[in-house]
């Protein structure tokens, strides 16, 4: 049986702004799909209805959810991104972080020498380590 495991980001009118973020701060990426609710969509004309996407070998999908609901992301399920190469996590880190809130700042906690944990300012939780 072949299954694909995907993560799915549900956003509430920024899954573009995100999109282009994501896309933007890592190396090797791909927009793979993107459909967007009708311009005559009552409520949410022009957004993101789904988007399939590519950061390195992992695929994403994200949408702008039509129901508004009670949650949002949560620490508990972040996007683990191991790197080889200390410079990159940093080129990542920064406007990934950017207006977000940091749990665990980059530094030593011993498991790993650079390691940091944030939501961005999105509320999706990443976990950057060097390996």
């Amino acid at each position: 049986m072949n299954i694909q495991l995907l993560t799915h980001l549900m956003f509430e009118g920024q899954a573009q702004e995100a999109l282009d973020l994501y896309l933007s701060v890592f190396d090797d990426t791909e927009l793979l799909s993107i459909e967007h609710f009708p311009s005559d969509h009552e409520t949410h004309a022009g957004q993101i209805r789904l988007a399939k996407f590519r950061i390195k070998n992992s695929e994403f999908l994200c949408i702008d959810s039509p129901v508004s609901h009670g949650f949002g992301f949560t620490p508990s399920m972040s996007v683990f991104v191991e790197f080889e190469d200390e410079m990159e996590l940093l080129n990542v880190l920064s406007p990934l972080s950017d207006g977000g809130k940091i749990l665990m700042p980059l530094d030593n906690y011993g498991f790993s020498e650079k390691f940091a944990w944030f939501q961005d300012r999105f509320g999706v939780s990443w976990q950057l380590n060097l390996r």
